[in-house]
């Protein structure tokens, strides 16, 4: 028989059960984040104490007074949007190339891109190093852009190939039809109904230059000195002090730059950058 005693405890214990799961999953995601924040407004810690023994902006001051740090924000912007739009120019081309011809190894190219994140970067920087000293590209900053460059392959190639794939030939073939031709109906129809995976994988390509540190260290530096590569530094001689403080400015251009592109940033438009067809 029915009991609705049984019923609603059942969906308290429920509720209980699911409260208790979403709030590990909270502390899991944000319990580091909370820890970054208390420790960068702390004038001393000390472990294992559980909060600071004093409060302040000591290494607010003290990041904030480094002469090379408004240098190294400029110079990460610069190869940040340098590198996004060098990887659109080449990857582009090749990602439409990949949406709509048919050819032998066409998905086991697709699936080429994926090599630079299926090993440890650092072994594969240090073989990029030995190539890029030969070319005399090391300290050079060619060197740093490919780099970067070779780490936007990926999104630059998926995410754009399968917007471009989503796109319907009879849209393009309509146009053809009412007199543009091959560039013309790429620049009116393509391009636009793709732009939504340009842009999410233009900003993948962007965040992910920004926060790029090993491969440039191990070619640009000491030339080359970007925020991350400041960051480090810092950490090296203040490292439960100074480094959350640069860690967090590290994050402000990054949380700006996914408020003003939010509208793209939707689960469909990544689950379907990602597809191999």
């Amino acid at each position: 028989m029915f009991s609705f005693k049984g019923f609603y405890y059942a969906l308290g214990r429920r509720k209980v059960i699911e409260f208790i799961i979403f709030s590990v999953f909270v502390l899991f995601f944000y319990l580091p984040l909370l820890n970054l924040i208390m420790l960068a407004f702390s004038n001393k810690y000390e472990a294992p104490a559980l909060f600071p023994q004093e409060w302040g902006f000591k290494w607010w001051d003290y990041v904030l007074g480094q002469k090379n740090l408004m240098s190294s924000i400029i110079l990460s912007f610069v190869i940040a949007i340098v590198t996004t739009l060098l990887s659109m120019c080449i990857c582009l081309p090749a990602a439409y190339a990949l949406a709509r011809f048919e050819f032998p190894g066409r998905k086991l190219l697709f699936l080429s891109f994926l090599l630079s994140d299926a090993f440890p970067k650092m072994g594969l920087y240090v073989a990029i190093g030995i190539i890029f000293y030969k070319l005399n590209l090391i300290g050079t900053l060619p060197g740093v852009l490919l780099i970067h460059v070779l780490n936007s392959l990926m999104f630059m190639t998926w995410i754009p190939a399968n917007a471009f794939r989503s796109v319907h030939r009879q849209q393009e073939e309509a146009a053809r039809d009412a007199g543009a031709g091959p560039f013309r109906t790429f620049l009116h129809v393509t391009f636009p109904l793709a732009l939504p995976g340009i842009i999410v994988a233009a900003l993948f390509t962007f965040l992910g230059s920004l926060e790029e540190a090993q491969g440039t260290m191990l070619v640009g530096f000491p030339q080359f000195k970007t925020m991350p590569i400041e960051m480090y530094g810092i950490i090296m001689q203040y490292a439960t002090t100074a480094g959350p403080v640069f860690s967090l400015i590290l994050m402000i251009p990054t949380i700006i730059v996914l408020l003003l592109f939010r509208r793209y940033l939707s689960a469909e438009n990544m689950a379907n950058g990602f597809k191999i067809k």
